[in-house]
């Protein structure tokens, strides 16, 4: 048993298992930067649960020294709830992939984010099912071509962004497997998050995939693609930092006019919206964070609050019958 007081590294997350992901998969990337982030919280192991589906990503409970979970397809989220409300003390991480945890396991993952539970939901996008051979995922780019969309697929991607502000999230980022610092910065701030964190992991699939975000994260259109996120500064980016993003008529433009940039806030949730709208440049950070009532303590309330009444007031409440 760990105690309290041992400070531990990302080393000490480590487990025996080998890894099998392949060569220049960004999973890597990631799971170094999660270690390295739980050395910092100052917890035990036997209090840190992750929780996964199935994919690629989802062997990432195997490689992480605390309790976990390789669960079934699309029900990490659903497991993780279940764990976070019987044991609220524990830090809950639901690892999930674009395609097990936005195709079948969608239906879970909405409603995590509207109960907010206070669980931490990473998605890993690499927008294709990389497990199984590269068939398209709900994410993939409409008319791309796969094993099973030989022509092109025919179906409008999810935004994860656009999904989670829609069902309520009270905290949702992005980021890219491609910039630990940043990676790790947001995955401090989705842990200390009181609710549900959903963050997006932009993650390269070398095989079926690669390039996949390019337009966006490649070393020469990075700078003038995206736009870093900071509450309370102004969205200027571009190599020269001569870019802006400004509110236009109901929507936000991109402009050179430097002083007419929007400044960020991330308990707008208009402004949130719309920049998970945004088509050519792809905002990186915090796009919202609220604080509101959490599940697992509005329960606690409820059942405190009716376990006062007696057994013989609950039998009696309401409406009851007579069977002649």
């Amino acid at each position: 048993m760990q105690s309290n007081s041992e400070k531990l590294s990302a080393k000490d997350f480590a487990t025996d298992q080998a890894i099998r992901w392949c060569p220049g998969c960004g999973d890597y990337a990631i799971l170094n930067s999660v270690k390295k982030v739980l050395a910092t919280l100052g917890r035990r192991k036997e209090d840190v649960v992750f929780i996964s589906g199935i994919g690629c990503s989802s062997r990432f409970p195997y490689y992480v020294d605390t309790y976990g979970m390789h669960s079934i397809h699309g029900r990490a989220v659903a497991i993780a709830t279940g764990t976070k409300v019987h044991n609220p003390s524990l830090s809950v991480w639901a690892i999930t992939g674009d395609g097990d945890g936005l195709a079948i396991g969608g239906n879970h993952f909405i409603h995590a984010i509207r109960r907010n539970i206070n669980i931490n939901i990473l998605i890993f996008n690499n927008e294709i099912y990389g497990l199984t051979k590269g068939q398209y995922s709900p994410t993939s780019q409409l008319g791309q071509r796969t094993k099973t969309s030989p022509l092109g697929t025919i179906e409008k991607p999810f935004d994860p962004a656009m999904l989670a502000l829609g069902a309520g999230a009270t905290f949702f980022a992005r980021t890219t497997a491609s910039d630990p610092k940043h990676l790790q910065e947001i995955l401090l701030r989705a842990e200390a998050h009181c609710g549900t964190s959903v963050v997006e992991i932009y993650q390269n699939c070398v095989i079926f995939n690669d390039e996949a975000f390019e337009q966006f994260l490649g070393k020469e259109n990075r700078d003038d693609h995206t736009v870093l996120l900071q509450h309370g500064k102004p969205l200027v980016f571009g190599r020269g930092l001569d870019k802006a993003v400004q509110w236009g008529n109901h929507e936000l433009l991109v402009s050179t006019e430097l002083d007419s940039a929007a400044i960020h806030d991330e308990q707008n949730l208009s402004l949130s919206f719309l920049l998970a709208r945004l088509e050519t440049v792809k905002p990186l950070g915090v796009y919202r964070c609220v604080q509101e009532p959490e599940y697992a303590s509005n329960m606690d309330d409820t059942v405190k609050k009716e376990s006062r009444k007696q057994v013989s007031e609950l039998l009696h409440s309401g409406s009851t019958w007579e069977i002649e």
